[in-house]
């Protein structure tokens, strides 16, 4: 078999397994956020945080606690890796310094998981398990809370309550995450990753059973645990500074492919989800064709790009290469870094600084659509419902009609609340990426010069404002300059789009439904899906093309 049909016949699987997940999944977390009825574990956590989950919030109220929450966070991860040299479990690794201490608190907090240290020789295991993990948890949590009380300002009428942010959490949490991770983490374990506390061991280096006369120190941890909240939560970040290209993390093409999987499988399955609270599963439909339509398109274009032969090295080896896990392939490799970086998530099982020019840039601009397709768990659909309400009004703009979506007016107040939400993310990417550039001291950072050399530090910084989290593979950004402007364009790139998001929730809820007629676009039809994948497309390339003409772009038509 050869590797490009490998690499279709994979890709068909996945499609195959989204599928089968996609009906049951999406139902099932439409009942969660929909019930009132109350675990009994989560009463005790409402009793231990004291919660009154029966509470309805205003978005204000909601914000508050969405703040609050993440802020407490961001303080205790900070302190555990400060205090890590005096706690048992450290392995012997000293405090981490506090540029990066604070870089990594509000990557992890953020769902960003940036990591500018090496894990196996920076973060013991308390760290790891009581810091990293647990926030791998409830920052996934936190966005699919946000992204249910958008979907409840559309479901709701002359009121401005969203539900509570508590329970909303809490349930996320115990009812989805936690089961899912379980499961996984078991699929993992027994297809070789590896579930341990143990210590640091100096092994051997052989080659063909035959000793090379040097040592290498590898440590245990929680991995698989760690490794299944990271994919189903669209987290990223690794254990092993070789993320999901580590046999410890990803030891088989299968466990490749379920990776992949997990990614995926949430953000799909909440267009159901939605689709259900709203009342209208076609709704739903609509929002997954657009997501499934960009996804697929991205896919195909970089196992394309990544496929295509150069010279003889590329002919013999029959794709590119370098930077990528042989025992996964050109086309595993391609599907993955594709997964990644149109959602949230920030694992990489290859190197995407080794990409061929124009499939650096695909990645990147994976990211600069804003992670909608389908996007990080909570963040994707509610990315995609603010990138419908600015197509249903630019629909309405060519009739001359007030524009609608879901019943709801989208007036003054509305897309002025979309506008500032799809500025934010690029003025963080391009002010601080021109900062860079322009100051003497960031660029000693870069491994190359040129083009590429521009497309790592871009790549950085629309990888930290867009709370993805993988590197280019080319960038020292255990600096003081990258750890804080880092950990400050994820903190404003995570938190700013959610005041806008919650603001518009709470303006829709308070208006009164206004009915359909003649004259109303049809927001569940093809139309309006392509009109929805036009207007992503055209948006992200008038802002995002000047950047990317000076770095992927340039060197992918230099190559």
């Amino acid at each position: 078999m050869g590797p490009v049909l490998a690499g279709v016949l994979q890709l068909l699987a996945l499609i195959g397994a989204l599928a089968l997940a996609y009906i049951p999944l999406g139902t099932y977390m439409a009942r969660v956020y929909s019930t009132d009825k109350h675990w009994r574990v989560e009463k005790w956590i409402y009793r231990c945080i004291g919660a009154d989950p029966d509470t309805q919030m205003r978005w204000t109220a909601y914000l508050r606690g969405v703040l609050a929450f993440s802020a407490v966070g961001v303080l205790f991860l900070y302190a555990l890796q400060r205090l890590q040299g005096v706690l048992p479990g450290s392995l012997g690794f000293a405090s981490i310094d506090p540029d990066q201490a604070f870089n990594t608190a509000v990557s992890f907090v953020t769902n960003t998981n940036w990591q500018s240290y090496y894990g196996e020789q920076a973060m013991g295991h308390v760290v790891q398990t009581a810091g990293l993990a647990v926030q791998n948890f409830v920052s996934a949590a936190v966005g699919i809370a946000v992204a249910v009380a958008l979907v409840r300002g559309f479901a709701r009428s002359r009121t401005g309550e969203l539900g509570n942010f508590w329970a909303d959490l809490v349930r996320g949490v115990v009812r989805i995450l936690v089961p899912g991770a379980f499961v996984a983490a078991i699929v993992l374990v027994a297809c070789g990753a590896i579930q341990n506390f143990s210590g640091i061991h100096e092994v051997g280096q052989f080659f063909n059973g035959h000793s090379m006369g040097g040592s290498q120190q590898w440590n245990g941890g929680a991995v698989a645990s760690q490794e299944a909240i990271k994919e189903l939560g669209t987290n990223g970040g690794g254990y092993f500074n070789a993320n999901s290209a580590h046999p410890f993390e990803n030891p088989t093409p299968f466990t490749n492919l379920f990776e992949i999987f997990l990614i995926l499988v949430i953000p799909f399955a909440l267009t159901r989800t939605f689709g259900i609270m709203v009342g209208s599963v076609k709704q739903g439909y609509a929002i997954l064709a657009t997501m499934a339509t960009i996804w697929i398109g991205f896919t195909a274009l970089m196992m394309w790009t990544e496929f295509a032969h150069h010279g003889p090295a590329f002919d013999i080896a029959g794709g590119a290469y370098e930077g990528k896990e042989v025992r996964f392939g050109v086309g595993s490799s391609s599907i993955f870094a594709t997964a990644t970086t149109l959602t949230s998530t920030g694992a990489v099982d290859s190197f995407h600084s080794s990409f061929t020019g124009l499939g650096g840039g695909i990645a990147m601009l994976g990211m600069m659509l804003g992670e909608i397709a389908p996007g990080g768990t909570g963040s994707g659909l509610y990315g995609m419902l603010i990138m419908a309400i600015i197509a249903v009004f630019i629909a309405g703009l060519m009739v001359g009609r007030t524009p609608e979506y879901l019943g709801k007016k989208i007036g003054a107040r509305e897309i002025k609340l979309a506008a500032c939400y799809i500025l934010v993310t690029p003025a963080l990417v391009l002010v601080f990426t021109a900062a860079a550039m322009a100051l003497p001291t960031p660029g000693h950072s870069m491994t190359n010069s040129g083009a590429h050399g521009f497309s790592e530090i871009l790549y950085a910084y629309t990888s930290a404002s867009n709370n993805n989290g993988s590197a280019f593979a080319g960038l020292n950004a255990d600096t003081q300059w990258f750890n804080s402007t880092l950990g400050l364009a994820m903190l404003l790139g995570r938190f700013l789009p959610m005041v806008f998001v919650l603001a518009l929730a709470g303006s829709l809820a308070g208006q009164k439904p206004v009915p359909a007629t003649a004259g109303t676009l049809r927001t569940e039809k093809p139309l309006f899906t392509g009109l929805l994948v036009g207007a992503i497309l055209i948006i992200t390339g008038l802002t995002y093309f000047p950047a990317l003409a000076l770095g992927p772009l340039a060197e992918g038509l230099a190559s």
